[in-house]
């Protein structure tokens, strides 16, 4: 009988959880989860984290289709655009092009171009 007038750890956390957001605003949750953030950041690696964003990765792979991927990044995009001027965007299109010079030979270089030229003499063949 006595097993019966126990709570689950599920309830039990439920009921706790509830009682905690009654009591708690918005900054109290930013604030514990900064701390919370920190203390595993002291406690973690570069490869803990790239673990992590790896299954997180996957399992959002698993969940969504190509839509939900165009739609987060339009919105991030915008989100972007409305954040940085002209500058930012020459400055990280030169971090870009320099890390990529770095990574790929001319012959790399040829094959992109004449993609391009390939698909650029297509579109404009569609136009007329």
């Amino acid at each position: 009988m006595a097993n019966r007038d126990k709570m689950s750890r599920e309830e039990a956390g439920r009921k706790g959880g509830e009682a905690t957001s009654k009591k708690h605003d918005k900054d109290f949750y930013q604030e514990i989860g900064k701390k919370g953030g920190e203390a595993t950041a002291e406690n973690h690696d570069k490869e803990f984290y790239q673990e992590i964003g790896r299954k997180g990765g996957e399992a959002t792979a698993e969940n969504h289709d190509k839509d939900f991927y165009q739609e987060i990044g339009k919105k991030g995009g915008e989100a972007t655009a409305e954040n940085h001027d002209k500058e930012f965007y020459q400055e990280i299109g030169r971090k870009g092009g320099e890390a990529t010079s770095e990574n790929h030979d001319r012959e790399f270089y040829e094959e992109i171009g004449e993609k391009g030229g390939k698909s650029r003499s297509k579109n404009n063949d569609d136009d007329k």
